[in-house]
């Protein structure tokens, strides 16, 4: 009997968490960490699992997803269902430490894999661009000279995206030097996660 190939996004995500393209210049190994639906309304773009999120296997599954999620006003059960939320990295797999954190996600994810998974995505209303790795592949020219420029010019870029900068308690500083973005920004934010999520 021939057999079917499988097509679509289930057959993808399969192909991608099977990808051992890196596999000598990743420090602990590959373990593609993505999470996707074809019925998502919300995408979520960020830089590349850190370390906890490498060794659980499941995305923001840290100190980091914990301010996002407060962030979107969204619980664990909504950020976790892949077929209202997609959270797709730069880069899958965890890139290891540098000098000040870890490093950039490797760009053989985005080459081979991210064009094939958004056009998978076919119902996304809301696009949060997490870190200035997301922005610059997703903004382009778009982009302000700086993470924090860009962020701060969040009504340039429409309903359907929203520049943040990144979640992590490195950036403690950055939250306390720039109130404007828990006050301004983030009740945006929700409100926005909210209507994608009610299909509004």
């Amino acid at each position: 009997m021939m057999k079917i190939a499988k097509s679509g996004l289930p057959a993808l995500l399969a192909e991608i968490r099977a990808c051992r393209v890196c596999a000598d210049a990743l420090p602990l190994g590959p373990r593609p960490v993505l999470q996707a639906g074809s019925a998502a309304r919300v995408l979520i773009v960020g830089q590349a699992p850190g370390a906890r999120v490498h060794q659980t296997g499941i995305p923001w599954s840290d100190k980091s997803g914990e301010r996002l999620r407060a962030w979107m006003g969204i619980g664990e059960e909504t950020f976790y269902d892949a077929s209202r939320i997609a959270l797709v990295p730069m880069g899958f797999c965890y890139p290891g430490k540098g000098p000040s954190g870890d490093l950039p996600p490797r760009r053989e994810c985005a080459e081979l894999w991210l064009e094939r998974v958004l056009a998978q995505l076919g119902h996304v209303e809301l696009t949060l661009l997490v870190g200035s790795y997301a922005q610059q592949r997703f903004l382009g020219g778009e982009r302000k000279p700086t993470l924090t420029a860009t962020v701060e010019a969040w009504r340039d870029y429409g309903g359907d995206r929203l520049p943040l900068p990144h979640p992590s308690p490195r950036n403690q500083g950055w939250f306390k030097h720039h109130p404007w973005f828990e006050r301004d920004l983030v009740p945006v934010l929700r409100a926005r996660v909210a209507a994608a999520l009610e299909g509004n």
